[in-house]
């Protein structure tokens, strides 16, 4: 469960810099975001205070690892969070990588499509050059 606090911040949380650690704090969480940024957030029953530039999407975020600890923890038995941490993130880490896969790679529609216009322009270039 994620939640917001308008407690002072330990970590600081961006979009574009989300690699840095967080670290938990003991203080329970409450249903506020600051006016500074700071979101207080709870993933897997440990508290963290971040700070960023979208609270909203620091919340979003912390409910998808929350919930991914929480699906690993359900499938698997053990109780070590931080091997949950790391199989959730191995999780997050496989499915951004079948995303940028499919993205990479174009659709046989998009592939079928792009030989068509293809096709479409050699025409048009042969007919200018013919009349040109």
């Amino acid at each position: 469960m994620a939640t917001a606090s308008n407690q002072s911040p330990t970590d600081v949380l961006t979009k574009d810099a989300l690699s840095k650690p967080v670290q938990p704090n003991d203080v329970p969480a409450t249903n506020a975001v600051s006016g500074s940024g700071s979101v207080r957030v709870e993933i897997f029953d440990q508290v963290y205070n971040l700070r960023g530039s979208d609270a909203d999407y620091i919340l979003k975020l912390a409910e998808y690892v929350d919930g991914k600890m929480r699906a690993v923890s359900e499938q698997t038995a053990t109780v070590d969070s931080v091997r949950l941490a790391v199989l959730a993130a191995l999780n997050i880490a496989d499915e951004f990588h079948l995303l940028k896969r499919q993205l990479e790679k174009p659709s046989p529609e998009a592939r079928q499509r792009a030989s068509k216009l293809a096709s479409a322009l050699d025409e048009v270039l042969q007919d200018t050059r013919r009349t040109g």
